[in-house]
């Protein structure tokens, strides 16, 4: 059994795949097997990876939600890495990880920087932790950026397995309705401080499509996560209340990104759930936040 899976979407990224995979590859630690899941590419993705050795399944197209299910139910490593396909690793981060291991944690986070197609790098250093449990951890990890990024975890695969967890079938914003519940369900966490992820900010990404019908079903989208999330903490023990706090301020500012009539109806539904209601009001600022944003969430995210 290898000591690492890593699992990676494939759609049309013939100009980033060998920059991915050589990464993957250069790594110093080398007790690792890939899975490239080909999510039904159009261009010559799939022939780069194969001058890799690398694991293809798949080929066709259902999305990175239900790609990554499909490559997460072929791997067989003690623990599980998602890289996405147009992102690339720095070469000690296999080994870094590994290093964290001798406590048998349920998720190791590691760090992140941010490269854009003009070359501007931005490095995010966090804290480091060890041993923490979930409930712990996540309120760690909420003042982090890039919070519910799945690819900026190695998780158990035993856990992972264990709970059933799985990404939601043709949904955007995957991440969100997973990666918070992977995190606090955990029975122990390290956070390590190597920056060796890089997530390559490139125009005409999936993320970044400004068409308006893609955002308002990114927003629908979200919500439901929302509701699942809401759901699924219920069935966790011990103080929650920040987790709550965390989901409900980024659904209420999700909202935000809709034009008038669209946020004004989402605002209604909102209202109607009592989103605000799981604000945190422990500090002044929160107390006042929290009247604010009930308000409108436009004034005080905006």
């Amino acid at each position: 059994m290898p000591k690492f899976s890593i699992v990676i979407p494939v759609y049309n990224v013939e100009k980033y795949i060998k920059r991915t995979l050589d990464s993957v590859f250069n790594q110093t630690y080398k007790d690792f097997e890939v899975i490239v899941v080909n999510d039904g590419c159009t261009d010559k993705s799939i022939d780069y990876a194969k001058e890799y050795k690398v694991k293809i399944v798949g080929d066709k197209h259902v999305g990175v939600s239900e790609a990554r299910n499909i490559g997460e139910t072929e791997a067989t490593g003690e623990y599980l890495l998602f890289l996405d396909s147009d992102d690339y690793w720095d070469n000690e981060l296999l080994e870094k990880i590994n290093m964290s291991l001798k406590n048998k944690p349920d998720l190791v986070r590691f760090q992140v920087r941010t490269v854009t197609d003009k070359n501007e790098i931005t490095n995010y250093q966090e804290d480091t932790f060890e041993g923490l449990n979930g409930i712990d951890a996540f309120q760690k990890i909420v003042n982090f950026h890039f919070i519910e990024s799945i690819w900026c975890y190695a998780i158990k695969r035993e856990y992972y397995d264990h709970e059933k967890f799985k990404f939601k079938k043709g949904k955007i914003h995957e991440d969100f309705g997973l990666t918070p519940l992977i995190v606090i369900k955990a029975s122990k966490v390290n956070s390590i401080s190597y920056i060796g992820y890089n997530y390559y900010r490139r125009t005409g990404s999936i993320m970044n499509n400004p068409d308006y019908e893609w955002t308002k079903r990114k927003v629908k989208d979200f919500y439901e996560h929302y509701k699942y999330l809401q759901k699924e903490i219920e069935k966790v023990k011990g103080n929650t209340k920040i987790f709550k706090s965390y989901i409900a301020n980024s659904m209420l500012k999700k909202i935000c990104e809709l034009n008038k009539e669209d946020y004004k109806e989402y605002k209604k539904r909102l209202k109607k759930d009592k989103v605000e209601k799981d604000l945190l009001t422990d500090t002044l600022p929160r107390k006042i936040k929290k009247i604010v944003v009930s308000i409108s969430p436009k004034i005080y995210y905006k």
